[in-house]
């Protein structure tokens, strides 16, 4: 009303051309000429009465076109705004349904989208937000804890509290876990995905590490098995911006009410386990997606009946496997290390980085997204899961030996060849690593004989120099031939008064 106040003062008051009142007011010559005639048409002249406000000079100019109780028929707002939650779903489409439903009685195409962004000018800041049905999730913990007590021991130890809103409807989902580690994190979405029924297109987290490895306002690193979860659900991972809670206000306004209306509720109540303080939030989280709305008809669940539910993604028929990954380097004996385990590989990617999945029952080993190795999962520390395809054709002639087989074929030699073997095993860290020293002894038998191997084998014992170039070295110099070196003579115990001696300290 401002600028058509300066319209009619500039070309009454002042006398200035359409064209130049148009140009002053930075306007189009023929809204200016409009706004003139329907000010002569309401007969009007310049000056205005002083005590016409704004809205009366409204009524007197747009009369036609402004009026609600008899000519034109208003829809309803709510129903219109609902709507707009659809996909597709445009304020276009909407007048034109209007305007087919009400063909003399529709309001024209600007006023509706104006009469509209009025209405919802008045509603709450967070409900001017658009959010298609079925389109985001948003994901988040409660700030408050809730104790839960051993009943062991006593302890008290603090439950963390998942809370997901989708953006339509707000129907929210709410269940306590022990942390905000990874595996609680996947659990919970999946937990979520469950409660709903279905799969949204986009699930928007804040930047915590079990979800987001690197904040990034560009280029935010998704934690893997976070990924690998929305692959297996078809939907896509959208971190909030850092220190932009706008941006899952949603879940802001979610935790908010989970903390007041839940969290709050069940503060005088003693939880003895995790499962038990879940049961309890499950009534308390049905009674809040059913409280009705204070602006809109009908309630969180009726909503998500309505908008979400038909909207979303129908849940993958396979459950989600739960996996983490790392990356490991393969070393020289062409095996990479997972927790304490040894694994082998193809020997071709020595000193290469791979990618290592580990599910409950399974290790998978990848090189450039290719799956190279799979194994089942091992916990024994410090022991080999090793196929033989993964050896060098060198080492395959040698994957029948065992432990038990060396020894066996060094007892047909002597027992102090058996014993030099066993010590060779027992020095490497893994056996494995001690098979070539033993068949190279095997070899020595061969070339000088089992006579001059066992008499080697005897002197490496008595001088501690148990090894297969030692022995090798004996046998060269024939060493073996000639007699063991003396122990040193143990000198007789020393006789005293006043030395008790062993006997003493027998019973």
């Amino acid at each position: 009303m401002r600028r058509i106040r300066e319209v009619l003062r500039l070309r009454w008051g002042s006398g200035l051309s359409e064209r130049t009142v148009a140009t002053s007011c930075s306007l189009a010559r023929s809204t200016v000429a409009k706004f003139v005639r329907r000010a002569e048409a309401a007969g009007l002249s310049w000056p205005l009465p002083e005590e016409m406000t704004d809205e009366e000079l409204e009524k007197r100019l747009f009369s036609s076109t402004l009026e609600e109780g008899t000519a034109k028929f208003v829809p309803d707002w709510a129903e219109v705004h609902r709507e707009l939650k659809r996909k597709g779903v445009t304020l276009q489409l909407l007048w034109e349904e209007y305007r087919e439903a009400h063909p003399q009685e529709h309001f024209r195409y600007t006023q509706f989208c104006v009469r509209y962004r009025q209405w919802r000018g008045m509603l709450d800041l967070p409900m001017r937000q658009q959010h298609k049905a079925g389109e985001k999730l948003f994901v988040d913990y409660c700030g408050h804890t809730m104790p839960v007590v051993d009943r062991a021991t006593g302890e008290v130890r603090p439950a963390q509290v998942f809370v997901a809103v989708l953006g339509a409807s707000n129907y929210t989902f709410a269940q306590a876990c022990w942390t905000q580690e990874l595996p609680e994190w996947i659990n919970a979405h999946v937990h979520a995905f469950n409660f709903f029924g279905g799969v949204p297109d986009l699930v928007v987290p804040d930047n915590l590490k079990a979800g987001v490895t690197t904040a990034h306002r560009f280029e935010p690193q998704v934690n893997r098995t976070y990924e690998e979860l929305a692959q297996h659900y078809g939907c896509a991972i959208l971190p909030a911006r850092v220190r932009k809670p706008k941006d899952k206000a949603k879940v802001e306004k979610g935790v908010q009410e989970v903390e007041r209306r839940i969290l709050a509720a069940l503060r005088h109540r003693k939880f003895f386990s995790l499962s038990e303080l879940n049961t309890a939030i499950i009534p308390l989280l049905a009674e809040y997606n059913e409280r009705p709305f204070q602006k809109f008809p009908g309630c969180r669940r009726t909503l998500f009946e309505q908008l979400d539910k038909p909207a979303l993604h129908p849940l993958p028929a396979r459950a989600f496997e739960y996996a983490e990954w790392r990356r490991a380097r393969v070393n020289i004996d062409y095996h990479v290390t997972v927790e304490g385990h040894f694994y082998s590989v193809p020997y071709q990617l020595v000193n290469q980085e791979l990618d290592v999945r580990m599910t409950a029952t399974a290790v998978e080993c990848f090189h450039k997204t290719k799956r190279v190795a799979s194994h089942f999962r091992s916990h024994h520390k410090g022991q080999h899961t090793t196929l033989a395809a993964h050896m060098p054709a060198s080492h395959q002639q040698f994957a029948d030996w065992t432990p038990e087989r060396l020894v066996n074929w060094a007892t047909k030699t002597g027992p102090q060849t058996a014993s030099a073997v066993e010590k060779i095993l027992l020095s490497r860290p893994h056996p494995q690593q001690g098979f070539r020293a033993c068949l190279g002894l095997m070899r020595l038998g061969k070339e000088y004989g089992p006579e001059r191997l066992e008499a080697a084998c005897t002197r490496a014992l008595a001088v501690d120099a148990i090894s297969f170039k030692s022995i090798e070295s004996i046998l060269k110099r024939a060493l073996d031939k000639r007699p063991l070196p003396e122990k040193a003579p143990q000198t007789a115990p020393v006789e005293h008064d006043n030395i008790r001696g062993p006997e003493y300290y027998q019973a």
